[in-house]
This record gives C-alpha cells, sequence and structure tokens, in this order.
C-alpha cells in the first residue's frame, strides 16, 4: 500500500489507502473544528474565511486563518522534498517512512496535551494538524500520481459529479468511470465517517485521540517499511 508508485498500484490498494488515510484526515478535521472552530484540512474553508475577515477588519484573525493554509503549504512542501530525495536514492520505503513521520507528529500533538504542556483551546495544535494534513496530502497524491487526495474533499466531490454524468454515456465512458466513482466515493464517505468518529471519540476521551490516530498510523506505515526494507 506504501510501497508500489503510480501505474504499479492496483486499484484496489488505492481504494484501501484512501479509506485508511481519508477516515483518520477527517478525524482530525473535525478534531481541529472542536479545538479552535477552524478546520485543518479544508484550505478552501480557511481562504475564504481569510477573505470574509480581512474584509471586515479583524485583520489578526484573518492572519491566523491564512496561518493554517501557510502551514498546510509547508506539509505538502516538506514531504514532497523528503519523498524527491529518498525517490532519488532509490528508497522504497520513503513513503511509509513519511506516514510514520505523520504518526510521530501527532503522537507529540497528544502527549503535549495529555500532559498539560498546551490546552485544547490554544491554537498552536491546530497549526501543527493543518502541517499533518498537507503532509499526508502530499504523500498520497505523490505515491498515487494525484489518484488519491485523502483530504480533498471539494475536489472529490466534483470528480465525483463529472464521473456521474460520465456513467450516463457509451460503454467506453462507463467503464473508464467506474473505478474512478467508486475511489472518489470512498474517500468522500471514509473522511466523513472518519469526521463523525473523530468528534464522538475526542468528546469521550479527549488529547487520547491523537495517540489513538498516530497508533493507527504506524500499524499501517511501520510493517509497510520494514518489508520496502526486506524486499
Amino acid at each position: 500500500m506504501l510501497i508500489k508508485v503510480g501505474d504499479d498500484r492496483t486499484s484496489n490498494i488505492d481504494l484501501v489507502l484512501a479509506g485508511l488515510l481519508s477516515s483518520i484526515a477527517g478525524a482530525l478535521n473535525a478534531v481541529g473544528f472542536l479545538i479552535a472552530g477552524t478546520f485543518t484540512a479544508n484550505m478552501t474553508g480557511n481562504i475564504s474565511a481569510f477573505a470574509d475577515s480581512f474584509a471586515n477588519g479583524a485583520v489578526v484573525m484573518s492572519m491566523s486563518f491564512l496561518g493554517l493554509v501557510a502551514a498546510f503549504i509547508c506539509g505538502a512542501s516538506i514531504a514532497a522534498l523528503v519523498i524527491q530525495a529518498g525517490e532519488k536514492r532509490n528508497l522504497r520505503s520513503i513513503y511509509a517512512l513519511a506516514i510514520t513521520a505523520e504518526a510521530v507528529i501527532l503522537l507529540l500533538i497528544g502527549a503535549a496535551l495529555i500532559l498539560s504542556f498546551a490546552h485544547p483551546h490554544e491554537t498552536f495544535p491546530v497549526f501543527v494538524l493543518s502541517f499533518v494534513m498537507g503532509l499526508q496530502n502530499a504523500v498520497t497524491t505523490m505515491i498515487s500520481r494525484a489518484r488519491v487526495r485523502t483530504t480533498h474533499v471539494s475536489g472529490m466531490a466534483t470528480d465525483i459529479g463529472i464521473e456521474l454524468a460520465a456513467a450516463v454515456g457509451d460503454a467506453k465512458s462507463r467503464k473508464d468511470a467506474s473505478p474512478k466513482l467508486k475511489l472518489h466515493s470512498l474517500t468522500l464517505v471514509s473522511f466523513t465517517i472518519g469526521g463523525v468518529s473523530g468528534a464522538l471519540l475526542f468528546q469521550l476521551v479527549g488529547s487520547w485521540l491523537f495517540v489513538i490516530a498516530a497508533s493507527v498510523l504506524l500499524l499501517i506505515a511501520v510493517p509497510e517499511a520494514l518489508r520496502a526494507h526486506r524486499t
């Protein structure tokens, strides 16, 4: 799931990747909203909130929304640079290691919140979550050659609409649209289920949710990294 790249990947591998990581992204996005009233994966919404706040004279608040976008871009850029460097060195585990890094960051956030080094109402964890979301989206985009985008819900919804239109076309259009429709629909549904589950779990276990999310990512990434080194 985190070893094969681009055309070497099967549709089933992409489906598993999209389902698992979109669920995590949805959960973290929901938690970001519960902590600070902002979305960590929704850059369209953050840009809109920035523009609205800036136009209404709330310059400081508008900069916080712009900061979330900058954190997302920074996470994506760093992930891309690391992956490019790993690919140049034929490091097959680079994608799994990137997801492992995401898990470590989430563990650190969780530990800081649980041990009261930071408080849930503070904005710093939300900026870190935006960074993590950018990192994850870059990893899934690059490994699938842009077929899978785990945090890009607006794009997924648009693609679903396009593919539904193609599904009522000729036989070739229906055949081409079917796997894409399945992938994008799963991504959207998984993100939604993750969001609901994340919100409910956060109310039950609080900051331990970050530890749970990190543990799931480690269970996904570490075996893949080890398998990549063995083969």
